[in-house]
């Protein structure tokens, strides 16, 4: 691995190694869509169904992960690392190599547009 060298002896090598490893999925993500003139996989596509909720709980989460899959790549990692993942903020921070605080910030700008996201929808849909 030509990175060694930036581990530090006493650090947790899994959040090392999950930053490497999340590296070089987004350098694969950008160049696969500068290729293939594509992008991600839409989340509907990659669904499993749950089936101790409710087929509203299902539409409801469908949507709401619709709506993170919207968000812009900085707050959707965190939001996927935060509350799929259950890290801590600080763990959040460690993982990214990024302040905390810029973690804190970009949750709450993603629960913001998804929230509003939401609404617009509800709002829509006449409920």
């Amino acid at each position: 691995m030509e990175k060694h060298e930036s581990y530090q002896v006493g650090t947790h090598l899994d959040r090392w190694l999950f930053r490497m490893a999340h590296r070089l999925w987004l350098n694969e993500i950008r160049a696969t869509a500068v290729r293939t003139g594509g992008g991600l996989v839409a989340l509907e596509e990659t669904e499993i169904p749950d089936s101790s909720v409710t087929a509203e709980e299902n539409i409801f989460l469908s949507e709401v992960f619709t709506k993170i899959g919207a968000l812009p790549e900085g707050q959707r990692v965190v939001v996927l690392l935060a509350y799929v993942e259950g890290f801590t903020y600080q763990e959040t921070a460690d993982t990214l190599g990024i302040p905390i605080g810029t973690v804190m910030s970009r949750l709450a700008s993603a629960r913001k547009k998804v929230a509003g996201a939401l609404s617009a929808s509800a709002v829509e849909a006449g409920v």
